[in-house]
């Protein structure tokens, strides 16, 4: 599995200075091997991790999981 290290402040920032969605940007990363992305701050500690698929179709089932939970840590605020 290849790892692939992002700056996350840095990769945010581009995706709004373009108007992309990461999951665009995940998807053009996609060729057949799984990779894992870390996510790291401006100090260089690790925030997250992200096991990219090898599969489009992957892709879309994560990006649905990661909505619905994302709207239900949202619920939980209010």
């Amino acid at each position: 599995m290849k790892n692939i290290t992002i700056k996350a402040n840095d990769f945010f920032e581009l995706l709004k200075l373009k108007n992309q969605s990461m999951w665009d940007v995940f998807a053009s990363m996609i060729d057949g091997e799984e990779k894992e992305i870390v996510f790291l701050n401006d100090e260089n500690q690790y925030l997250f991790h992200y096991i990219l698929p090898s599969t489009i179709e992957k892709l879309q089932e994560d990006k649905t999981l990661f909505a619905k939970e994302y709207a239900e840590k949202l619920s939980g605020l209010n």
